[in-house]
């Protein structure tokens, strides 16, 4: 195949300027993978972009920053042809074409050969998700096992996926969530602790109590299972 079809902006605007377009397979470069897209999440970062708010940015452009799919052809051998992938972020549908398109490029580096069954449409909403949530706990708090981890706005795709992996690692998780009935949703994904914050505190009682009052709710809980950390060394506001 040499043509594909892909959602191009020209100019930024509201949700008209997608226009669908053919255009050329890309021919990937050495340390490149060209990918035959098979889902995509949709983000706000792309949401941004289209609206202007993405000033680096040069149009035309196709849009989107994750992708999962299968290898076509990777020059420098990195991928068998065929192979299921993902890739995210980098500069994917910004400093170069994304993935509203059948076919994407993508650097070799920030591709990830995925063994799976889950269905297309269930994978291409985790690459960008798993790889926030990965970020947060490892790379900027630095997480190890046995630390208390708490997650404000638990229910979120990243957060949910935050207390899973989290609690994977041996960390003890608190999440916080404004409707109770999402409580056990939070538990059954990991969650060694649940609370509700919007019932914290007194409405009658005066905004900066009330505020003080919260906050201190959300620190203060009681591990339900060992920890070899006795104090609460880092917390994570998480938000998807």
């Amino acid at each position: 195949m040499t043509s594909m079809k892909a959602a191009v902006i020209h100019e930024t605007g509201g949700p008209e300027v997608l226009r669908l377009e053919s255009r050329r397979v890309p021919t990937p470069n050495q340390g490149e993978v060209l990918i035959r897209v098979k889902a995509f999440g949709l983000n706000r970062s792309e949401l941004f972009t289209r609206q202007g708010h993405s000033p680096g940015v040069k149009f035309p452009r196709i849009l989107g920053i994750e992708a999962v799919g299968l290898v076509e052809h990777a020059p420098a051998g990195e991928f068998r042809r065929g192979e299921r992938v993902a890739t995210a972020m980098g500069g994917m549908g910004r400093q170069f074409d994304g993935s509203y398109a059948e076919y994407t490029c993508a650097p070799a580096k920030q591709v990830q050969f995925i063994k799976t069954g889950l269905a297309w449409e269930i994978l291409g909403a985790i690459p960008e998700m798993l790889q926030t949530s990965w970020g947060s706990l490892f790379k900027s708090l630095r997480l190890e096992n046995g630390e208390r981890l708490l997650i404000r706005g638990g229910t979120t795709s990243v957060g949910l996926a935050a207390a899973a992996i989290a609690r994977k690692h041996g960390a003890f998780v608190a999440a916080t969530t404004r409707n109770p009935e999402r409580n056990q949703l939070l538990l059954e994904s990991g969650a060694d602790q649940a609370s509700d914050i919007a019932s914290v505190g007194s409405a009658k009682a005066p905004m900066g109590q009330r505020k003080a009052q919260k906050k201190e709710n959300a620190f203060r809980y009681r591990p339900s299972r060992p920890s070899n950390s006795s104090v609460t060394r880092r917390a994570s506001s998480v938000a998807g």
